[in-house]
């Protein structure tokens, strides 16, 4: 895959959406009091993260046309992603109530505008132009969003951008377990990396995550080119079919765990794109996840990317 002429680094496609985070740690909904607003979704969470660092950058989303919608669609905008394609709608911005929590949150989803993807946000052109076309299975759990964005996704694929795929799964998002993992098989197919945490795995699969090295063959048995598979506080296993590495987390001071799975695979993709080694890849997300885990909330507009690469 020749990249270098390519003007885009990532075309990020998926949710934009409004959390609500309980202001202290809590155990579970009933417990949480208090919230903080802060932008999210997975999808724009990966734009921000990469344009940060420095990345050229754009989202594909859909907000209502409310007042939430405006505030994510400035947020966003803010962090030097490129926002033209991000469409407003007459429904209510998605709303996702999330526990602050030093492990795994508990979320509830209030689902609206994200789901209306629509296939005049894909540029004819965006697809010669793009080095990374990265998408969430929050993002395809509903119609029409999903349709669009596996036509968008084959498309890239055919002209030899590399997919990346989040399996951020959830049954309270996407019912048809069956279908999330047909679609994750056909992403797998066209060469994708992928990018699954201990509980995505749990969730899609319904089965413990006994053997990390296992699972990533699974998906490089079905044609991914890359396996990242995040473990919390264990660290990260990433592997290709030429060679594999485990990663041991290390101690810092948790803020917060939202959203930093996603800084992780900004750090990843941003030093795959650069052209970085399997290991440089898991290192540089290693990194970008520290730094999330230490902040509550949004981090800076800048990120020294160079800092990725330091061990």
């Amino acid at each position: 895959m020749n990249t270098k002429e390519r003007k885009i680094d990532v075309v990020s496609v998926g949710e934009l959406l409004t959390d609500l985070i309980s202001t202290d740690f809590v155990e579970n909904m009933d417990e949480a009091e208090n919230f903080r607003r802060i932008q999210g979704g997975s999808a724009a969470n990966l734009a921000m993260n990469a344009a940060r660092l420095g990345n050229r950058v754009k989202l594909i989303a859909t907000v209502g046309n409310d007042d939430m919608g405006h505030f994510l669609y400035h947020t966003v905008q803010k962090s030097g992603a490129d926002c033209h394609d991000v469409r407003r709608v007459d429904l209510p911005t998605t709303l996702i109530l999330v526990t602050r929590s030093k492990t795994v949150a508990d979320f509830t989803p209030y689902r609206g505008a994200d789901k209306e993807i629509s296939a005049d946000q894909f540029p004819p052109h965006i697809f010669e132009q793009a080095k990374l076309f990265h998408t969430t299975c929050f993002a395809l759990s509903a119609e029409p969003a999903q349709s669009h964005i596996l036509s968008a996704a084959e498309k890239a694929a055919h002209h030899g951008c590399r997919l990346s795929i989040d399996l951020n799964y959830a049954e309270k998002i996407w019912p048809a377990r069956d279908q999330a993992q047909h679609l994750v098989e056909l992403f797998c197919e066209m060469g994708a990396l992928i990018k699954v945490s201990e509980v995505d795995w749990e969730r899609l699969y319904e089965s413990p995550l006994e053997d990390f090295a296992a699972a990533a063959q699974h998906f490089l048995k079905l044609g991914a080119t890359q396996v990242c598979i995040t473990m919390g506080s264990e660290g990260c296993y990433v592997a290709d079919k030429k060679e594999e590495h485990f990663l041991p987390a290390r101690e810092v001071d948790v803020k917060d765990t939202t959203g930093a799975g996603d800084a992780f695979w900004s750090g990843y993709l941003t030093a795959f794109a650069a052209g970085k080694s399997l290991l440089e890849c898991g290192k540089a997300g290693r990194r970008m996840a520290e730094i999330k885990l230490e902040t509550f909330g949004n981090l800076p507009t800048r990120i020294d990317r160079e800092q990725l690469f330091v061990d």
